[in-house]
């Protein structure tokens, strides 16, 4: 036995609705294609300028982001196999990703290159300061990796930066390294300069710049163990 089936007026009507839309649709694709076609053959500048003003907003940002691509420069320089090896120590030592750590070791290898500053002296220091938490502020208002005190080296930020500029870690390590930098040459030699950097210039036994030291022999350490494994 068959029975029939009889919808109600309101389904009726957003089938209809639905089926007008597909139908539209399919118009729109049509017309769509032949333009681009048509555009395609003659090279025609105008009707393909007017095919992406029909594009959804969207697929206009995908081709600006293609266009883009050729004036992206590369993000960083490579690591020495000597800072790979650092790098690899501190992640494990810290408990920190090497994808976080990979700017911070750029910048002190590039950093150092210019200031003629071993860049795991950098490094140690970073350890020593902050145990590399770029967020890291001391009781006197020193900030980030390197423990910077900002009312005293404003001057040594780029012009365009910010309140929080001490703790974005490419700027710290480059302000930081700046004033270790300073600090050595003013005190006449390393230890000196890090009893300075590390605010302790009165301490005879220098604990401040061993610490350092003991530091950036344990990264030469593991350095010379990354390169024999």
């Amino acid at each position: 036995m068959f029975t029939s089936t009889v919808l109600p007026a309101s389904m009726l009507r957003l089938s209809a609705l639905a089926s007008s839309m597909f139908q539209k649709f399919l118009m729109f694709a049509g017309v769509f294609f032949v333009l681009a076609l048509a555009g395609v053959l003659s090279g025609n500048p105008t009707m393909l300028g007017g095919l992406k003003f029909l594009m959804p907003a969207s697929e206009e940002v995908v081709v600006d982001d293609e266009l883009d691509v050729e004036d992206v420069e590369p993000a960083s320089e490579a690591l020495s196999a000597r800072m790979r090896g650092a790098m690899d120590y501190v992640s494990r030592r810290y408990h920190v990703s090497a994808e976080a750590l990979q700017p911070i070791f750029v910048t002190a290898q590039a950093t150092g290159r210019q200031l003629q500053l071993d860049p795991l002296l950098i490094i140690a220091v970073i350890g020593i300061e902050s145990r590399f938490n770029p967020f890291s502020e001391s009781v006197i208002g020193a900030k980030g990796l390197m423990q910077v005190v900002p009312r005293y080296h404003q001057d040594k930020l780029p012009e365009d930066a910010d309140k929080a500029a001490f703790l974005n870690p490419v700027i710290n390590v480059k302000v930081g390294a700046k004033v270790l930098q300073e600090s050595i040459r003013r005190n006449g030699g390393l230890e000196n300069g890090l009893q300075q950097f590390g605010g302790a210039i009165t301490d005879p036994e220098r604990r401040y710049a061993g610490k350092v030291l003991a530091e950036k022999q344990r990264l030469e350490q593991a350095v010379q163990k990354f390169r024999t494994t």
